[in-house]
């Protein structure tokens, strides 16, 4: 209970800060929105099929990923500003929210093709887990060339590119690592939370 409360508690605390005077309105609702609709979620699926700590600590951590972005835009995050200015690239911030793109999905997936036994656990069940990683990567890929077909100039800021040729592909990659490491690095810890449930 203790751990419910201080996970709705950050969670809250980031998303009001985050919606309090952002770079940029229309930006933050199109970065934000799953952030949003993840508590809603969460709580309508908490009796039912609840989910291991871990998978509710990723899913605030890729929460509070999405809700700094949101707030700056990815491309204007002040500490990944001032790296990009001591390396003298791009402001790379969009890469750990693409990363954790990769590792929430990887271990909710894990999680839920385990618990309802459609895959059993080992290499079937990792080759599957890193598909959906890449499909989910690849889908919200289409969603932002949806956006910006839709919304025109207004959607460079929710886009991130930057001027980099191969965002997207850098961006499926990343989420890709995300996956690898999730299944390598979490697997053990998760199934021992597993066997708990």
């Amino acid at each position: 209970m203790k751990n419910k409360i201080s996970w709705i508690a950050v969670y809250f605390a980031v998303l009001t800060w985050s919606y309090i005077e952002p770079k940029d309105g229309f930006t933050w609702w199109l970065e934000a929105i799953p952030a949003v609709l993840a508590l809603p979620i969460l709580l309508f699926t908490r009796r039912s099929f609840p989910l291991t700590s871990l998978a509710y600590c990723l899913i605030l951590f890729h929460c509070v990923v999405l809700l700094v972005g949101a707030h700056y835009t990815y491309a204007e995050v002040p500490l990944f500003n001032w790296i990009a200015d001591w390396t003298g690239g791009r402001n790379n911030y969009d890469k750990i929210g693409h990363f954790a793109q990769g590792l929430v999905p990887a271990i909710l997936a894990r999680e839920i093709v385990m618990r309802l036994n459609v895959i059993k656990p080992g290499a079937w069940c990792n080759f599957f887990v890193l598909c959906f990683v890449l499909a989910f990567s690849a889908f919200y890929e289409l969603i932002e060339w949806w956006v910006a077909v839709a919304t025109g100039e207004g959607a460079e800021a929710f886009l991130g590119t930057q001027g980099y040729v191969w965002d997207t592909q850098s961006d499926m990659f990343l989420a890709l690592i995300g996956g690898i490491i999730a299944l390598t690095v979490l697997a053990k810890r998760h199934d021992q939370q597993l066997q708990q449930l």
